[in-house]
């Protein structure tokens, strides 16, 4: 997330010193890249604050960070660090300490968003 010029959007930090600012509808100055996605690139040096947001939630008792979505799916990836849990779960192991699922939203509690 960023504030520029004293408002929320959502944001992607570039590595040429600029800010991609994102709204779901049109905004002066913001292109179209597809219905309901808009775009404005502005100098970093613009944005007033730039902040890490993440949505973590409660599965199957363990504490997941929520990192994608497909219809009433969603994919989650496990914050315990603990092989022998993640295992226990069925979980996929997709990195060296990196295990995701796909997990049904009725099976999802207590999400919440942690601004980092």
């Amino acid at each position: 997330m960023a504030r520029w010029l004293g408002r929320d959007f959502e944001a992607a930090p570039g590595a040429d010193g600029e800010v991609r600012l994102y709204t779901p509808g049109p905004t002066d100055g913001f292109e179209e890249l597809r219905p309901g996605r808009f775009r404005r690139i502005v100098p970093a040096s613009e944005v007033e604050e730039l902040r890490y947001v993440r949505t973590t939630c409660r599965w199957r008792g363990e504490r997941f960070v929520i990192v994608g979505e497909h219809e009433t799916w969603l994919r989650v990836e496990y914050v315990g660090g603990r092989a022998p849990v993640a295992e226990s779960l069925g979980l996929e192991r997709i990195d060296q300490g990196v295990w995701q699922a796909w997990a049904p939203t009725t099976e999802i509690e207590d999400v919440r968003e942690e601004v980092m």
